[in-house]
């Protein structure tokens, strides 16, 4: 699928150095993304799907439910609203719920997108799950996404 995305500069202040970005489906992982940059003295970014997932859409014992036929998919790229501009900042936090042991499509989409002015930066996964850790998000996204410059990421379940 064609990735066309339409990117918006968001403002920012002089002395943003660190960015907090994060998909959260249904506000978990949101709160500990707004603890983590309040803590981080972080921007904070939400990557939002174009069209947003409803509670059948996120029904992950449906195999017909977006979720599953997105996470079957390796090449799935869900639409994101917009983006953010990356390049101001040094470290980047990249959050999302784990959904099959792993990021959800979505942040692959947020990804490729950036992935040019990710270079050089450090990035940090962090996740939010009911019952997986982070490890297997981690090992998908530095074999995903070798050139970039991935940290040891953070579970933050109880925020």
């Amino acid at each position: 699928m064609i990735l066309a995305l339409v990117c918006a500069a968001m403002m920012m202040p002089m002395n943003a150095k660190t960015l907090v970005a994060y998909f959260s489906a249904t506000g978990t992982t949101k709160a500990a993304a707004e603890k983590l940059a309040k803590q981080q003295d972080a921007r904070l970014w939400e990557i939002e799907p174009a069209e947003p997932y409803s509670a059948s859409d996120l029904d992950w014992r449906n195999p017909q439910s977006r979720s599953s036929i997105e996470m079957n998919d390796p090449n799935e790229r869900p639409m994101i609203k917009q983006c953010t501009d990356v390049t101001p900042y040094d470290t980047v936090y990249v959050g999302f719920p784990i959904w099959w042991g792993i990021c959800p499509r979505i942040i692959n989409s947020w990804l490729d997108n950036n992935e040019p002015q990710l270079q050089g930066k450090v990035l940090i996964p962090f996740a939010t799950s009911g019952s997986s850790g982070i490890n297997d998000a981690e090992t998908y996204l530095k074999k995903t996404y070798p050139t970039l410059n991935w940290q040891r990421g953070l579970l933050l379940n109880k925020q």
